[in-house]
């Protein structure tokens, strides 16, 4: 695909994390690689299942890269954290395992065959490597936001799946650093947020919240930064059990800021809990 890049955006980019979409389109438009939607898609199942034997819970990721090969295309990037790691690790079984790939071509009797052919990739992966695209674009330099970057679950493990160092990450901190924030060295940045117990085990969200927030807070965070939509959920809604009143960014939304795109015109941020516009009227980002 010339300049552009097809994209799966999945569910919840359409519905709870729409801001994550919307600024994240305006960013990847803003440095000439627009991110053009595929023309047919399916929800990806959302987890990965646990079982090594259950090729049922693969048959979802996999119909989607089928949409892609469709289309001609090799190269697919998500946004959100657990659709690209359940189209990753589905992709690399059907990959590596012939039988499994065949007994999954089967239950997609009405598809072509999957032949193996589509790789899967998050933006993150992408923005690193426009590093200098990302320098260039910088109208408005975050110089006086201090971010504490968290990368959670699901982008860096299994480890065979990763899009960085498991114990180390760096993307992140790179990237704040190039939109001119001050990063927060952030010990709790890959530890989980609670995930989907945030539906019948709120307790265990709120725990964990009070703890990565905190640690955030004592070492001096203004905000936090981060890609995965449960994470930012369970970041975000649950500070409302604790003392925090923390914003938790999409990592797109500071970088269309930084790039001098207009709140409220070509990016939203809309369906925060923790209201962010007090903090950049506060730094000077808003009037």
């Amino acid at each position: 695909m010339e300049d552009g890049l097809l994209y799966y955006p999945g569910c919840t980019l359409k519905t709870k994390a729409s801001d994550y979409e919307e600024s994240a389109k305006a960013v990847m438009e803003k440095l000439g690689r627009p991110l053009v939607e595929m023309d047919d898609w399916y929800c990806c199942g959302a987890v990965q299942s646990l079982s090594t034997d259950d090729i049922m819970h693969q048959i979802a990721p996999i119909r989607t890269l089928c949409c892609a090969q469709e289309q001609g295309e090799t190269e697919v990037v998500t946004l959100c954290d657990m659709c690209f790691n359940v189209l990753r690790r589905a992709n690399t079984r059907a990959k590596e395992n012939e039988d499994d790939l065949e007994t999954m071509n089967e239950f997609l009797d009405e598809d072509p065959d999957y032949e193996g052919n589509v790789e899967t990739y998050h933006l993150f992966e992408i923005l690193r490597d426009m590093k200098d695209e990302i320098e260039k674009a910088v109208k408005r330099p975050l110089d006086d936001l201090k971010i504490a970057p968290y990368y959670g679950c699901m982008l860096l493990r299994p480890s065979e799946v990763a899009i960085d160092d498991t114990e180390d990450p760096q993307i992140m901190e790179d990237m704040l650093e190039l939109l001119g924030a001050e990063v927060i060295e952030n010990p709790k940045r890959t530890e989980c947020c609670g995930s989907y117990h945030t539906v019948n085990r709120s307790d265990i969200v709120e725990k964990r919240v009070e703890d990565i927030v905190g640690r955030a807070v004592e070492d001096g965070a203004d905000a936090i930064a981060l890609s995965c939509p449960l994470c930012q959920f369970n970041l975000d809604y649950h500070q409302r059990a604790t003392e925090f009143e923390v914003p938790v960014f999409y990592l797109t939304e500071l970088m269309a800021l930084a790039f001098g795109l207009d709140i409220g015109k070509e990016i939203g941020m809309k369906k925060h809990r923790v209201e962010p516009n007090a903090l950049l009227k506060e730094k000077g980002y808003m009037e």
